[in-house]
């Protein structure tokens, strides 16, 4: 008969889940310590990050205490998952020179975050043996500890070989975020449709503040939260049939009357007013929310618009 004994205490989670890859930083910008907190958190372990400026480096202290920051080659040489987080720009050249560098690995799996390129890009890995993944989390990221907050039920659009797929959503599950598939061929368009949403809107609200407080408003954030947040939500649900405004309802002499506002006092706005206001009125024609007849006063305003 086995002998009876009694357990011993419960392992917590942490240590009934040790960590599996010892992760590291290229790029110590806003994304690179969020995700690998993010990993950290999910039992893996990061061990070394590069940055170069103070602020990256502070950025690498707050998020990724203890991690030492040394060169890119070195971060290759420790981790068994990189993440390359650099400008979109920098990353042909960054890949190429480490594969030529021999500081690739056999095996290691190579991450890059652009929301431009897909996998193709880390050809030069992949020719020395590494296993590429494209992991862009679809977020904006402030480099503090709240982007780690952020990315439960982030989407990432993620490009693998049919080999690394669940690798790479185990990846993105790990970290909190949720795997969208983009085929190669289509990360560019992919990330002009990010851009256009979130890189413009803060173009736009930013000058839509400016407008407000030139008008007297002494708080336009206050003002324009609830608005923009329920025009996002009806945009989100309805997609052109949120669309509102003078434009969408053809009033001509509104649209004439904003921009002459415009050139006395933000001279600047006409043009992404104009676009705005052109892209809109296709939109809504395209539509039938707007009718043809009420289209043409307004269509004549918007072409004249950048003669005078």
């Amino acid at each position: 008969m086995n002998a009876s004994h009694t357990p011993g205490p419960m392992p917590s989670e942490a240590e009934a889940r040790p960590a599996r890859l010892t992760v590291g930083v290229v790029g110590a910008g806003r994304v690179g310590p969020a995700l690998a907190a993010a990993l950290k958190l999910a039992g893996h372990r990061p061990v070394a990050a590069s940055a170069v400026s103070d602020r990256s480096r502070r950025r690498a202290a707050d998020l990724l205490p203890g991690v030492p920051l040394v060169e890119p080659a070195e971060v290759l040489a420790r981790a068994d998952l990189v993440l390359l987080t650099v400008p979109d720009d920098a990353l042909p050249g960054l890949i190429a020179g480490l594969a030529e560098t021999g500081a690739v690995r056999p095996g290691q799996l190579i991450v890059h975050t652009s929301g431009r390129y897909g996998t193709g890009v880390l050809d030069p890995a992949l020719r020395a043996g590494a296993l590429p993944l494209a992991l862009h989390p679809a977020m904006t990221f402030t480099g503090t500890a709240v982007d780690v907050q952020r990315l439960a039920g982030c989407s990432f659009g993620v490009t693998a070989p049919q080999e690394l797929r669940m690798a790479a959503e185990a990846l993105v599950i790990e970290m909190g975020g949720e795997p969208e598939w983009i085929g190669e061929a289509a990360r560019p368009l992919y990330h002009a449709g990010l851009a256009i949403g979130a890189n413009h809107l803060v173009t736009l609200v930013a000058q839509s503040m400016e407008l407000l407080r030139a008008a007297g408003v002494e708080e336009p954030g206050r003002m324009l939260g609830p608005l923009l947040g329920a025009a996002l939500d009806n945009a989100l649900r309805s997609g052109d049939g949120a669309l509102t405004g003078p434009v969408a309802r053809g009033d001509a002499g509104t649209v004439t009357a904003h921009l002459e506002e415009l050139r006395k006092h933000s001279p600047q706005a006409v043009a992404s007013y104009l676009a705005m206001a052109r892209a809109t009125a296709d939109r809504a024609l395209a539509n039938g929310m707007l009718k043809p007849e009420r289209a043409e006063a307004l269509l004549d305003v918007l072409a004249d618009g950048d003669a005078r």
